[in-house]
Parts: structure tokens; sequence; C-alpha cells
């Protein structure tokens, strides 16, 4: 326990000076459309090289993040520099793709955190639509009230607001009508057990029909084998991301993936580097 409490001390020191350090950097991991397999957005995906300790996973040192509040900066500067990525792809004239960024019950409880967005949006000069914002049912149940509002002010700039990890929290489905949502994300723990004769094949069904049934678009995550995509287009589920498309990429390689586009028989195809 010991151990445990040092260990955690020393991320905790580490993480106030990461930002500053220029020490984070973002991977992107590509969605795809199941009709036309075009790639029409990437998630971006926090990574902290420590010089100390080296690659520090995600999952160790963002909940550590979120107790102390450090998820607050740390939150902001990947939002920026997703959307400073996203500006310059534009730029550079490669397809337009949507920035889909995880925002942590902490950042959406922030102080003014839509007039944040905005001023980012103006900084790099990326239209709302090129940005969509990733929440948890946790997080916008917490206070289902207040995330309405928030959630109306952000929808009203023209941003695509995602629900993420949707059938692991406790949504009310009398709220859910209610959410100025595009998306419901299928968490990759239904995803991976869909074909073994599971009850996850007829969640995963019924999340994708309840979805459009309220006009909703529905991407799956964590798709790893052909069975599965399978599985997911027979169920019309609209979008996907996992493995079986691409492991997260840093930028360079996702510039040369969206470069390399090219359309046979009205459906998308591209070459990785």
């Amino acid at each position: 326990m010991n151990q445990l409490a040092l260990e955690r001390m020393s991320i905790e020191r580490k993480l106030c000076h990461a930002v500053e350090r220029q020490e984070f950097c973002l991977h992107y991991q590509p969605q795809m459309d199941l009709h036309s397999g075009r790639i029409i957005g990437v998630e971006a995906l926090l990574r902290w090289n420590n010089p100390e300790a080296g690659m520090i996973p995600p999952g160790y040192f963002i909940p550590i993040a979120e107790e102390t509040g450090l998820i607050i900066p740390i939150g902001e500067w990947a939002l920026r520099e997703a959307c400073r990525q996203n500006s310059e792809w534009r730029t550079l004239g490669l397809p337009e793709i949507t920035m889909a960024v995880n925002l942590s019950a902490v950042q959406f409880r922030q102080h003014n955190f839509g007039g944040m967005v905005k001023a980012v949006l103006r900084e790099h000069g990326l239209d709302p639509s090129g940005l969509e914002l990733e929440i948890t049912e946790g997080a916008v149940m917490h206070n289902a009230e207040a995330s309405i509002a928030l959630l109306l002010e952000l929808k009203a700039m023209g941003l695509q607001l995602a629900v993420d990890d949707f059938g692991t929290g406790y949504s009310s489905l009398s709220y859910l009508k209610r959410f100025p949502i595009d998306k419901l994300k299928i968490d990759q723990s239904f995803v991976c057990d869909l074909i073994n004769g599971s009850d996850d094949a007829a969640i995963v069904s019924t999340i994708i029909n309840m979805a459009h049934t309220l006009k909703l678009k529905v991407i799956a995550e964590g798709v790893e084998t052909i069975e599965q995509l399978s599985f997911l287009e027979h169920q019309k589920c609209d979008e996907m991301q996992g493995y079986y498309l691409s492991k997260p990429m840093p930028p360079e390689k996702i510039k040369h993936l969206l470069a390399s586009a090219h359309e046979v028989n009205n459906k998308w195809s591209y070459k990785s580097k």
C-alpha cells in the first residue's frame, strides 16, 4: 500500500508539469462510415511520454488527473491541439473529417465550458461541424437539467455531440430523448463478445434500433474482427472504429491515410503507410 501511495504521489507530481513541458501528444483512431467505407472522423486519444517514467497508460493517469482537478488544463490542451490539428489537415486540402474529443465529467462541469470551446474554435479557425464532443452517460446524468442546458449551448454552436460508452451507465430514456445529441457510441465491452452467442448481440441490436427510432446515429467501438463488422453491417449500424480498421496513429500517418483516399464502385478505399 505504501508503494502504491508513493507511485500515485509521483504521478501526481509529474502531471503538474506535464503540459508546460509538452510531454503530452495525441494519437488518432479513424472512424468509418459503414455504408460507404469512407473515413468520416477520428477520435483524439491522449498519450503521455514522461522522460523519467516513459509511456504512462491513460487508464492510469487520467483518473488521478480527474481526482486532482489537473484534467482541466490537460483536457483544454487536448481540445486545443485536436482542433489545431484538424484545422491544419483541412488547410492542406485533405478530405474533411470530424474530430472527436472525449470530455471527462470534471471538464463538463467546469465554469464557462461553452465559452472556452467557442474560443478554441475561433482561435484555430475550425468550423464547429468539424468538432464532436464525446460525453459519458455518467457525466450527463450527474445533473441532468444542467447538462441539458450546456448541451443545448454547445449544439447551438454547431458542434456534433455523442454519448460515449453507451450501455455501461444509468441513462434514463426520459432524459435521453431530451438531450440534443447526434450519436450513441456502443461500448467495446458489448462488441467484443458479439458473435459468441451471448446477450451482447441482443443488447447491441436493441441500442441500434432504439437510436434509429430517436433519429440518432450509432458508432461501435472496439471492432476487431470481420465477424463483428458483418454483424454490425447486418444490423445497420452507422459507423465503426477499432483495430480491424486501424490502431490509433500519430498525425503524420493519419495525413497519409486521408491523402490516399480513392473511390471505387461507390466504396472508399485507403492505403495505410
